[in-house]
């Protein structure tokens, strides 16, 4: 049941003339917080304008610690809080002035790149994003299985077409890869119709060879685009679209286990549904290390959804959920994002308020110390949300849907397996070679991203062996020896933990099996933390 809220009518032309007259202002302040830069963005609410902000800033691989976004009115206002990689404050002045001019002067429209208003920019934004409109875009949604980036770089090799950079996500037995390539005689992007066709006919077999009847799979070539869709929002795009967030063989799951209740605030004016289906996703991925809960709430004074996701934090987790949210139609009114830790990391005055609830903390921490214990960094994000036309959704169906998906675009970008890097002088053929080195040794890869930076590529696979487990050390060596220990380099700062091969950890079907669920003690957890210490 759609359930309408209130939506200001603008014309498109009197919104035009407001944007002109009040242009995007960003301010980025290193005085207010002692640890962190906070950027501020003040602008004329427009669809998308979250979503690019938040883009500009992983682009640039900054860290958002936390975030304050408010758009009721027309008009937007967001505080981000934001670091380095090695947890620094934005000094470097070039930088500020990129963040500044690149939603200022240099807006585009939300589906297209970024301007380069600043040439000097040579960071990892132009090694997979900024080249993408001079080279030809292969897309590809399938099946995925061992050996299928070596066999797809292969035949690109075969067919003359140079990999100018390279994206592959694998998520729930899928597939999504985007290929930048160029003519490997000329350098020039292939546009030739003829060509184009036969490289799609030699991909497609390639893909289908092991496809089951009945399978989706998806390969398609697009010609140069200055306006070209960034390349992981497209792969967000790409894997919502072969619905990669309905579980294989889980669909007795969602029905089985769904349990709707509805319960009044002592006010009487927000309505809460428990959507089971949230705690049956996190049970089973505890057992792959990872743990992501959502629910959904509905305000009925204001007419929002509002939702709330809880998991490990990790780089881009803010783009990837935003990300999902502005391709589903949602508006975001209102949001608050932050981890957990930040009563470690922000002074606070200590009052009663504050006293009693850290021992409320401490009474329950046994209780629920094996469910936080794989959220090593847990952060929280709550969205006040409406759909474009104004209207919120209550049907079951709805609530399930964006549960599954917000769920899916938190674990696509999962670091599952053990982290290679490569940083070599290019050549053509390069990936071909480097993957099939990979699939002779038996390892999977199960995600990657690799560019050219100048004259040399650059960039990270992660790779577990054929049944999803941690690479032997042996094997790991043996492939440096072929490849080069000085290309390819293990990256110990990101392992994931392999799957636990106790037979109680896993059902026969190959679930994992069903445990308690403590997930509400946890929320009512850090509710009760939050408001009695007047913290939000």
């Amino acid at each position: 049941m759609l359930q309408s809220g209130y939506k200001p009518y603008l014309d498109s032309e009197f919104e035009s003339l407001i944007e002109r007259i009040h242009p995007p202002r960003v301010t980025v302040d290193n005085d207010s917080c002692k640890d962190c830069t906070l950027v501020k963005l003040d602008s004329v609410n427009k669809h998308g304008i979250l979503l690019e902000m938040v883009q500009v800033l992983t682009d640039l691989d900054l860290v958002i610690s936390k975030s304050y976004i408010c758009s009721d009115g027309g008009w937007f206002m967001d505080v981000f809080h934001v670091t380095d990689q090695l947890g620094n404050k934005i000094t470097d002045g070039t930088l500020i002035h990129y963040i500044q001019q690149s939603l200022c002067t240099g807006r585009t429209d939300v589906n297209g790149d970024l301007q380069e208003v600043q040439p000097w920019l040579d960071r990892s934004i132009r090694t997979y994003h900024a080249l993408c409109h001079q080279c030809t875009a292969l897309e590809m949604t399938t099946t995925d299985r061992p050996g299928l980036l070596s066999e797809v770089s292969a035949v690109l090799l075969e067919l003359g077409c140079q990999i100018v950079s390279a994206v592959a996500w694998t998520h729930n037995t899928r597939a999504a890869c985007i290929f930048y390539v160029q003519d490997e005689s000329t350098g020039e992007p292939i546009t030739d119709p003829s060509r184009l066709a036969h490289i799609k006919d030699q991909l497609e077999n390639v893909v289908g060879a092991h496809h089951a009847t009945g399978e989706n799979k998806r390969v398609s070539l697009s010609a140069p685009a200055m306006r070209r869709t960034h390349t992981e929002r497209r792969l967000h795009q790409l894997m919502y679209a072969d619905k990669d967030y309905e579980r294989p063989g889980n669909d007795s799951d969602w029905s089985a286990g769904e349990e709707s209740s509805s319960s009044s605030s002592s006010s009487g004016r927000i309505r809460k549904v428990t959507d089971s289906s949230a705690s049956k996703i996190s049970s089973n991925d505890r057992e792959n290390g990872e743990s992501t809960q959502v629910t959904i709430e509905h305000c009925e004074e204001k007419g929002y959804s509002v939702v709330n996701v809880i998991s490990r934090d990790r780089p881009k987790l803010l783009f990837d959920t935003i990300c999902t949210l502005t391709d589903m139609q949602f508006v975001v009114f209102h949001a608050a994002i932050s981890s957990k830790d930040f009563l470690q990391k922000h002074q606070v005055e200590i009052g009663t308020k504050l006293i009693f609830a850290l021992l409320f903390v401490f009474l329950v921490a046994a209780v629920v110390v094996d469910e936080e214990e794989d959220l090593l960094c847990p952060i929280k994000q709550e969205y006040y949300l409406r759909h474009m036309d104004g209207c919120t959704s209550d049907s079951e169906d709805e609530r399930q849907r964006v549960v599954q998906s917000l769920v899916a675009a938190v674990e696509r970008r999962v670091s599952h397996g053990l982290r290679l890097d490569v940083c070599t002088q290019d050549r053509p053929g390069l990936l071909s070679d480097i993957t099939r080195v990979f699939r002779e040794h038996g390892l999977s890869v199960t995600r990657a991203e690799i560019g050219m930076r100048g004259e040399r590529a650059i960039g990270s696979f992660y790779v577990t062996d054929v049944s999803g487990r941690e690479v032997d050390g042996k094997t790991v060596e043996m492939v440096q020896n072929e490849i080069g220990k000085t290309a390819l380099i293990i990256n110990d700062s990101l392992v994931w933990s392999p799957q636990r091969s106790s037979p109680s950890s896993s059902s026969p079907s190959g679930r994992a099996d069903d445990r308690p669920n403590k997930s509400s003690l946890r929320s009512l957890l850090w509710a009760q933390l939050e408001r009695l210490s007047g913290i939000r």
